[in-house]
């Protein structure tokens, strides 16, 4: 894999996932590298990994397997049916396999829930025979942003899962508090450039958008807008207004409609497909590539528009103004398996599924476009949003805001954040924190300043989970009131911001002097 840029978070979190003991969450905001690490890490680790998924779709774009599959799972899994399934390999040689694993990931961590993580925790301990271990002994890696869309519990499900779990989240999983974790945040965001439009991202993301951003954000709202040029992508909450917007765009189309029929070989779940088993097409018609063209001509997520259609090939006009012919893509499904010569994993093909890498594109649903990148995007918020994150992942798509265009203005009622994902994000910082630097060691750092006439760096995070760096030097150090609360603070010259600011120490979670 060529051109990453190995940064010191990049290389934190490779050393992190290299490690024997500890488990790790590898979180990160939208457009941060996320991907780009586990591609990266597969390739070069010489650990004996597994990479799952929570979903068909993901599973075989990260040439993986889902959770369900790979731990033989059926659909509505308890703890009790994990354990008998694992208890039925125990005498098997499929079990081996289970027994040779040094590390599991599992991407998208923000969809998976609670009690499927103490399925796998069960079904390990059992098949690995180390009852009293988490996991069964196996480096747990999760990777995701649990800002992004959460697991799905069904309104059927909620009261008896709200009768056994505080959440729906991984880390509201009875295995959770046994296992040591390490957090690793991908800080660098690459997709989009303009500060301006990431803080505004940054501020949806933890719920404390301020009016003036809402303010800057609706200088993108365009009701009468129909894009006159091509290559803009309506993002809507629901499938049935994006099914209704392609078909209306492309029975609007003159010409013939094309039919093309994927084909399938060996097994692959339908509900796995990558791309559409009956593709529809006409000249003229919006679409998305749905791979990464090795060649370097497209990635998965571009848009395009088809120019002529052929048999065997689909001329595609791209944004940069270039025409690519699009040939069949062949997606393989694998699963891992016990190599019996080398004793070592291994991964088998065992399905594939052929058809062009095209789908019809004027629109898309907001949770599909997750993990992809737009140059231009109509935001449809008619019909409001219904999950937490749906707002965040829809905007942070695009590369700037110029690109937005808002068919509805956008309302601080559109923000959806679970506190509980806030809440367990900055008490879990805090607890690491606490242990890296101890609450004494920050006050003499401190005091050694105050002394000293020095400058500190600092990482501070408040309670909303809003992290900034700021370089302080200290004026006083001691007990402080706010809101009639004591809190032992310091009162300091902020030299990032050129104020005076008081800071909880607490709440400090790295410190040291500035060179």
């Amino acid at each position: 894999m060529h051109g990453i840029e190995l940064n010191d978070q990049f290389v934190r979190a490779l050393q992190t996932m290299e490690e024997p003991d500890k488990c790790v969450f590898i979180t990160g905001k939208a457009g941060t590298g996320k991907s780009t690490l586990l591609e990266y890490f597969r390739e070069t680790t010489k650990k004996q990994v597994v990479i799952l998924a929570p979903t068909g779709v993901a599973a075989v774009n990260i040439k993986g397997q889902t959770v369900h599959s790979f731990f033989r799972f059926k659909p509505g899994i308890t703890e009790t049916a994990a354990k008998k399934t694992a208890g039925r390999l125990l005498k098997h040689k499929d079990a081996e396999m289970y027994r040779k694993i040094s590390a599991i990931v599992i991407d998208e961590i923000s969809m998976v829930r609670a009690d499927l993580l103490d399925c796998v925790d069960q079904f390990l301990r059992m098949v690995r025979r180390r009852k009293d271990a988490p996991f069964g002994g196996v480096k747990m890696i999760f990777i995701g942003d649990l800002y992004q869309l959460p697991p799905v519990v069904t309104s059927a499900e909620r009261e008896i899962f709200s009768g056994h779990y505080e959440s729906p989240y991984f880390f509201s999983s009875k295995v959770f508090p046994q296992i040591q974790l390490e957090l690793v945040e991908l800080e660098k965001i690459y997709r989009q450039k303009d500060e301006k439009f990431i803080k505004i991202l940054n501020s949806i993301r933890n719920n404390s958008v301020t009016q003036q951003e809402i303010s800057t954000l609706n200088s993108r709202y365009d009701p009468l807008f129909e894009p006159k040029d091509d290559f803009y992508i309506y993002l809507t909450a629901v499938n049935a207004k994006a099914a209704e917007i392609n078909l209306t765009k492309l029975s609007a189309l003159r010409g013939r409609e094309y039919s093309f029929e994927g084909e399938i070989s060996g097994e692959f779940d339908k509900g796995a497909l990558p791309a559409e088993p009956d593709l529809k097409l006409k000249i003229g018609a919006q679409v998305m590539l749905l791979n990464n063209d090795n060649m370097g001509r497209w990635i998965n997520g571009t848009i395009g528009k088809v120019a002529e259609i052929e048999d065997d090939c689909i001329l595609v006009e791209l944004p940069n103004g270039e025409t690519e012919d699009v040939g069949r893509n062949t997606w393989d499904l694998f699963k891992y398996t016990l190599d019996s010569k080398t004793n070592e994993l291994s991964t088998q093909e065992i399905g594939s599924f052929t058809q062009f890498p095209l789908k019809l594109a004027w629109a898309i649903t907001i949770h599909k476009s997750q993990g992809k990148t737009f140059d231009r995007l109509i935001f449809d918020l008619s019909r409001g949003m219904f999950a937490t994150g749906q707002a965040y992942v829809a905007l942070s798509r695009c590369r700037s805001m110029e690109g937005i265009v808002l068919k509805h203005k956008f309302q601080k009622n559109h923000v959806l954040v679970d506190w509980r994902i806030v809440n367990f994000l900055t008490k879990y910082q805090y607890q690491i924190s606490e242990q890296n630097i101890p609450f004494k060691e920050k006050v003499r750092i401190l005091q050694d300043a105050l002394k000293n006439k020095c400058r500190l760096k600092i990482t501070y995070l408040k309670a909303q989970d809003i992290k900034s760096k700021r370089v302080i030097e200290p004026l006083t150090i001691g007990d402080m009131e706010y809101s009639g609360k004591i809190f032992q603070g310091v009162r300091c010259f902020c030299h990032t911001r050129k104020e005076e600011r008081t800071f909880r120490i607490d709440r400090i979670l790295e410190i040291s002097p500035v060179n």
